[in-house]
C-alpha cells in the first residue's frame, strides 16, 4: 500500500445511520393513536420506552401492527389504526394500569393525553420515575377538569388520574404552566389541547424555560397532523401579545416566561403516512466520535434544518474546534484538536454527559450551566458525569446548575496512550447509574484507549435499549 494509499484509508469516515428520533416517534405514534382512521407510522424508534407508550396506547383503545421488518428484524414502522380523540380508561372504580416504565416522555404526554378521555388511570413507573415531579402538570390538569389522587410522594407517580374529558371553563381561558424542570408538561398540554370542546391557550409561566426546542417539535407534530394553533409572543410582560405569522416559530430557539403563548382550536389529528426524521441525540454518540477517534465518523440520514434541540452538538463541537461537514441529510465529524468553551445547554440537555466527555480531552476548562433540572433525569446527570469521569483522572466540579470539566488535553484522536490523558485504570468499574445516556456517553472513553473495554467495564451495558437497542452493535464500526 503506498503513502497516498493509507492516507485516503485513514481518512475514510466510518459511515453510520442515525437511528430513530425518540422524541418525534413518540409524538407522531400519539398522533396516529388519536386520528380518526389509519395511518401508517414509518422509521419509528424500536426502543423500551416507545414500547411503554404503544402498549399504553393500545391499553387506551388504539390499535397497532408492526409492518414489515427490517434487515435486523425490527418492524420499520406502525400500522396504526386510531381511537378517534377518545382515551378509553377504567370504569367502576378500577383503573386501567399505565405503567410508563423509565420513560419521563411518556409519564408526561400521555399523562395529559389520557386525562382529555374518559375513565380511571393509574399511571406509574420503574426505577427513578417514582422521584420525577409531575405535579405541576397534574396541577394544570386539575384546574381542566381532571382528579388526582397521589399513591406515593405528593407530585410524583404513581397517583391515580380520573378523566372526564378536558374543559377548559377558566376566567381568562389561560392555563399557564412551567417549563423549568421539563419542557413536557407544555408538549402534553399542547397534544391533549385538539380534544378540548372549546379553544386552549397555554402560556409559558415560571422563572425561566428549559428544552424549547422539544416544544417546537410537538408544534411540528400538531402541523403534521392538521391541528390549527397560533402563537403568540410579547418582548415584555406589560406589551399586548402579537401572533406569530404563518410558521415562523420554527425559527424561535428559546422563550420567556410570561412572553409565549400558544391558542389551540378543537380539531381531530388527520391519519396518513408519517416519516420519522433521524435523531440527533443518538447521533451525538458517533458525532463526538469523529472528533475524539482515529477516523472521520459520518453519520447519515440527520435533516441539517431539523428542529431539534439536539442539532445545537453541531454548533458545540465546531465551537470546541472541530472539523465538521454538514450535507443536507448528512454530518461527517473529523479527528481534532479540541479546546475548553463555555456553554449554555438549557436547550440541549441530554448532551451534558457527551459534552463532558468531549471536554476531558479538550485543552483548557469547559463550564456546562443552566442545566440544574438534570438531577431529575434517569440519573443525576450532574452528579454522575462528575463521578465516572473522576474515575478517568478528570477534575469535574458539580455545580448547581451544570459541570466545570478541567480537560486533559487537545490531540487528535490518532494520539493514544497519553499519560495525561483520561485513563480507566485497570479493575475500575464504569457505572451507567441505570441511565442509557450516560452508558452512551462513557463509550467515548474507549477511542483512546484501546485496553478499555468500556462496555466490559459498565456496570449495566444493556441500559442503552431504553432510546437505542443497537448502540453496541453500531459502535462495534468504530473499531
Amino acid at each position: 500500500m503506498t503513502d497516498m494509499t493509507r492516507a485516503d484509508a485513514a481518512e475514510a469516515p466510518v459511515i453510520i445511520p442515525a437511528p430513530a428520533s425518540k422524541s418525534l416517534s413518540h409524538r407522531y405514534l400519539i398522533g396516529a393513536a388519536l386520528a380518526d382512521g389509519e395511518s401508517r407510522v414509518r422509521h419509528t424508534l424500536e426502543s423500551a420506552d416507545l414500547e411503554r407508550t404503544r402498549d399504553i396506547l393500545c391499553e387506551a383503545g388504539a390499535k397497532m401492527e408492526p409492518l414489515s421488518a427490517g434487515g435486523d428484524g425490527a418492524p420499520t414502522g406502525w400500522l396504526v389504526r386510531g381511537m378517534a380523540g377518545a382515551p378509553r380508561g377504567g370504569q367502576g372504580g378500577r383503573p386501567l394500569a399505565c405503567n410508563v416504565g423509565e420513560s419521563g416522555t411518556t409519564c408526561r404526554l400521555l399523562t395529559a393525553v389520557l386525562a382529555a378521555g374518559e375513565g380511571l388511570f393509574r399511571i406509574y413507573g420503574e426505577g427513578r420515575m417514582h422521584e420525577r415531579p409531575i405535579g405541576e402538570l397534574c396541577d394544570a390538569l386539575l384546574r381542566l377538569g381532571a382528579g388526582v389522587t397521589w399513591e406515593g410522594k405528593s407530585g410524583c407517580p404513581p397517583f391515580l388520574l380520573q378523566a372526564c374529558g378536558l374543559a377548559p371553563s377558566l376566567s381568562d381561558g389561560v392555563v399557564r404552566v412551567g417549563m423549568e424542570s421539563s419542557s413536557q408538561y407544555f408538549s402534553g398540554l399542547l397534544l391533549a389541547a385538539p380534544m378540548c370542546p372549546s379553544p386552549l391557550t397555554l402560556e409559558l409561566a415560571g422563572r425561566k424555560a428549559v428544552s424549547w426546542p422539544y416544544v417546537g417539535l410537538t408544534l411540528q407534530c400538531l402541523t403534521d397532523f392538521g391541528i390549527r394553533f397560533r402563537v403568540s409572543m410579547r418582548a415584555r410582560l406589560s406589551d399586548p401579545w402579537e401572533s406569530l405569522t404563518g410558521t415562523a416559530w420554527r425559527n424561535l430557539r428559546d422563550a420567556a416566561p410570561g412572553c409565549l403563548r400558544v391558542t389551540v382550536w378543537p380539531g381531530a389529528y388527520k391519519p396518513g403516512d408519517y416519516v420519522v426524521e433521524g435523531d440527533w441525540s443518538g447521533a451525538s454518540y458517533f458525532l463526538a466520535a469523529g472528533a475524539l477517534g482515529p477516523r472521520p465518523v459520518r453519520v447519515e440520514g440527520l435533516r441539517a434544518d431539523s428542529l431539534q434541540g439536539d442539532r445545537a452538538m453541531l454548533a458545540i463541537l465546531q465551537k470546541m474546534g472541530a472539523r465538521v461537514k454538514v450535507e443536507q441529510d448528512a454530518v461527517t465529524v473529523y479527528p481534532s484538536e479540541l479546546h475548553g468553551v463555555e456553554l449554555d445547554m438549557g436547550g440541549s440537555p441530554d448532551l451534558v454527559p457527551t459534552v463532558a466527555v468531549l471536554a476531558a480531552y479538550a485543552k483548557g476548562s469547559t463550564r456546562i450551566r443552566n442545566v440544574a433540572h438534570l438531577r431529575l433525569k434517569e440519573s443525576d446527570r450532574i452528579a454522575a458525569p462528575a463521578l465516572e469521569l473522576g474515575k478517568a483522572g478528570v477534575m469535574v466540579d458539580a455545580l448547581s446548575d451544570g459541570l466545570l470539566v478541567s480537560g486533559m488535553g487537545g490531540l487528535a484522536g490518532h494520539v493514544r496512550n497519553r499519560p495525561d490523558s483520561p485513563h480507566v485504570p485497570e479493575g475500575v468499574t464504569l457505572s451507567a447509574h441505570n441511565d442509557h445516556r450516560m452508558a452512551m456517553s462513557l463509550a467515548l472513553l474507549g477511542l483512546r484507549d484501546p485496553a478499555l473495554d468500556v462496555r466490559a467495564r459498565l456496570d449495566d451495558p444493556t441500559v442503552v435499549r431504553k432510546s437505542f437497542p443497537q448502540f453496541w452493535e453500531l459502535w462495534s464500526r468504530l473499531s
